[in-house]
């Protein structure tokens, strides 16, 4: 399956509100069986499987599966708790469903939902201390995006809710100071009874946001200039610096010559990392956004136009474009501090430029995430 035909499948097998839509009966016997191995978890990432089957998958150092839980749906990010003891998977978005992983004893922990009236955007992060989980989510019939705050400590239970100041929030992440919160406000208003449908493209109002983790207070709200309102900010990143780097989804014509790719620091403004020719060939889409463990290289995905970037994240001067077919993950190298790991929707994962991991039976979806 090319991937033209396979993003036009997964396209169009859309999430659902049910339960059962997203998980299948968890089979102990199954499980034991996916564990081929016993080497610590390196790799976690969203799949589809021959068959049309969907699981997420935990993988060690080497490519080597150590586990997977079935899934009947897309799934879409994952985290992973500081103690690297726990991960949550989010089912693509709008979905209702979060899948918590046990990484100690590879096994389903539980799933939960948030309350009626919302649904999660893809995208979550744990706490420093890892006493609480922190989802984007989307409060539709009040057209406004929300963190929905989970302690972990208590089966998920739901504690309250930051609000995200704008509309339809997907990535939030904590940065290095453990003491803010940044949200990408995509601005792509949505509602569940209109599955996928956008809205308010007309209208649209991406942001950047700086939430106190404390207690939610606004920091900072940086608007993207008006010639990007239809620039919906999807996904990010943190640099060394301190900078936020993030990809977009242009939602405008689709001959418009526009920059996908911006950098923010605090107090200044959006500043783009190349003009718009850069991006000629990405199809107007970055999939995924991710930082070196040294911080000072970025990695984006284009996996429409089958492109990588990786930026200098100190100077913002683009390093590389590599060309692979349908490459949507990135993730930090767990070996090399300023190298990156790279899935695609052909089965393969890269490291190093080198092939780490191949299987033409699957497709990764977007995110890969490394321990």
């Amino acid at each position: 399956m090319n991937s033209m035909t396979r993003r036009k499948l997964l396209a169009g097998i859309g999430s659902t509100t049910l339960l059962s839509s997203f998980l299948l009966p968890f089979d102990k016997n199954a499980a034991a069986q996916s564990k081929p191995g016993s080497g610590q978890p390196a790799f976690i990432a969203a799949r589809r499987e021959a068959g049309e089957l969907f699981s997420v998958a935990v993988l060690d150092p080497n490519g080597t599966l150590l586990f997977s839980e079935k899934l009947e749906n897309r799934g879409h990010a994952t985290t992973i708790s500081p103690d690297r003891k726990k991960a949550v998977t989010f089912a693509r978005r709008p979905g209702h469903i979060a899948l918590a992983l046990d990484l100690e004893t590879f096994s389903r922990q539980q799933f939960f939902t948030p309350p009626q009236g919302l649904h999660f955007y893809g995208h979550g992060f744990f706490s420093p201390d890892g006493a609480l989980l922190y989802a984007t989510e989307n409060d539709y019939e009040n057209e406004r995006g929300i963190l929905g705050i989970y302690d972990t400590r208590e089966s998920y239970k739901r504690l309250g809710q930051f609000d995200t100041h704008g509309i339809g929030p997907h990535e939030a992440l904590l940065m290095s100071d453990k003491k803010t919160i940044a949200v990408a406000n995509g601005g792509i208003l949505t509602h569940p009874d209109y599955p996928r449908e956008k809205l308010n493209l007309s209208t649209m109002e991406p942001s950047l946001v700086y939430l106190d983790a404390r207690d939610g207070r606004l920091l900072e709200r940086v608007k993207l200039p008006a010639e990007y309102y239809q620039l919906s900010i999807r996904h990010m990143a943190e640099a060394g610096d301190g900078s936020i780097w993030f990809g977009g989804q242009y939602e405008g014509n689709p001959a418009d010559s526009i920059s996908l790719v911006g950098k923010h620091s605090r107090g200044n403004e959006i500043v783009f990392s190349a003009p718009p020719k850069t991006f000629s060939h990405m199809k107007q889409y970055i999939g995924s956004v991710a930082a070196s463990r040294d911080g000072k290289r970025i990695a984006t995905s284009a996996p429409r136009g089958d492109r990588i970037a990786i930026w200098n994240s100190l100077d913002g001067n683009l390093l590389e474009i590599k060309e692979l077919v349908d490459a949507g993950g990135v993730a930090a190298s767990p070996d090399n501090p300023a190298d990156f790991v790279i899935s695609d929707g052909m089965g393969r994962i890269y490291q190093g430029g080198e092939l780490l991991y191949q299987n033409p039976d699957i497709a990764w979806d977007n995110h890969l995430t490394s321990l």
